[in-house]
């Protein structure tokens, strides 16, 4: 191998070990910030967006080494444009959410595309990198090539900063989002608050007159849930990039279940959502069976939620 050649060869293998550990990073903290609505949400966010930026920053050196590429024919090449494109796409989506420059795509919210590409991706990913083999050697792991990756993780961090700084000071719409990122949608207006499911379940139509919740010891029909008249403020941030505050009203966990200790409460719903809360938040959990007032609608979790 020519001696000129090395360096480039290493420099593109570099540059594709980044991107792995990039896009690594960015499927990561975003999970965690669609697991938490607490301030490791907004932290994971703002690594997640830096490591976005940090991906774009190393395209002009992909885009060499991916053109290279495409002159010598490879089984799958079109499997990594795809995932190329994937990428851009959700990375394009995720900069169009944060500015709130689109907030509607058709049926879709740039939050949906987002998440939706990288979905996608990630079985493309898996593919590349064992399709793709890349193996580390000496100069990979060298003083230099980490000064190189700093370099790149301070220029996305300050892109970062600087971006949410020109949002706000050109009073974009980006500019009210919540610290999870998400937009304020409907509040006290129960009408006007979008409706939201677990990812890819349905809305489920359900007889009252035939429903009931099952407790421990006990089953409960829609009509006595309807008896109780807890009452709850409460703002749900949903994953679609939107946030509402709302009145909601039924009864309190501590109320249906029994008093011995509980470590755990192990809530199940009609879908199959599945969910488990410490024991001892059970008087600060409500099961809603109205909203504003008004009994809840199916796309909002009728007959209770």
């Amino acid at each position: 191998m020519p001696a000129r050649r090395y360096p480039a060869i290493r420099l593109g293998a570099q540059t594709n070990l980044a991107l792995l550990g990039l896009l690594s990073v960015a499927f990561l903290t975003g999970w965690v910030a669609f697991a938490f609505a607490t301030a490791p949400a907004r932290w994971s966010l703002v690594v997640h967006a830096t490591g976005g930026i940090a991906i774009l920053l190393l395209l002009p050196w992909k885009s060499m080494i991916a053109g290279r590429g495409l002159h010598r024919p490879r089984p799958g090449r079109w499997a990594s444009i795809l995932l190329a494109v994937l990428v851009l796409i959700s990375i394009a989506a995720g900069l169009a959410h944060s500015t709130g420059m689109l907030l509607t795509w058709g049926p879709f919210t740039p939050m949906e595309l987002h998440v939706g590409a990288a979905i996608a991706a990630v079985p493309l990913a898996v593919w590349h990198v064992v399709a793709r083999r890349v193996r580390m050697r000496g100069p990979d792991m060298s003083r230099r090539a980490f000064l190189k990756g700093t370099v790149v993780v301070a220029a996305a961090a300050t892109t970062y900063f600087a971006g949410e700084t020109l949002v706000r000071a050109a009073n974009l719409p980006g500019a009210t989002r919540r610290f999870t990122g998400s937009y304020e949608a409907g509040s006290f207006e129960p009408a006007s608050m979008p409706v939201s499911s677990w990812m890819f379940d349905a809305i489920a139509e359900l007889d009252a007159a035939t429903w009931q919740l099952r407790t421990p010891g006990r089953t409960w029909t829609y009509d006595e849930l309807l008896a109780f008249d807890d009452r709850l403020t409460a703002t749900l941030d949903c994953t679609g990039g939107f946030y509402s505050t709302q009145e909601w009203t039924g009864v309190r966990l501590d109320r249906l279940l029994p008093t011995n200790n509980r470590a755990s409460i192990r809530v199940v719903s009609s879908t199959g959502y599945d969910r488990r809360y410490p024991g001892a938040e059970a008087s600060s959990l409500l099961l809603a069976t109205r909203l504003g007032g008004v009994r809840l609608d199916p796309g909002h979790g009728f007959p209770a939620r």
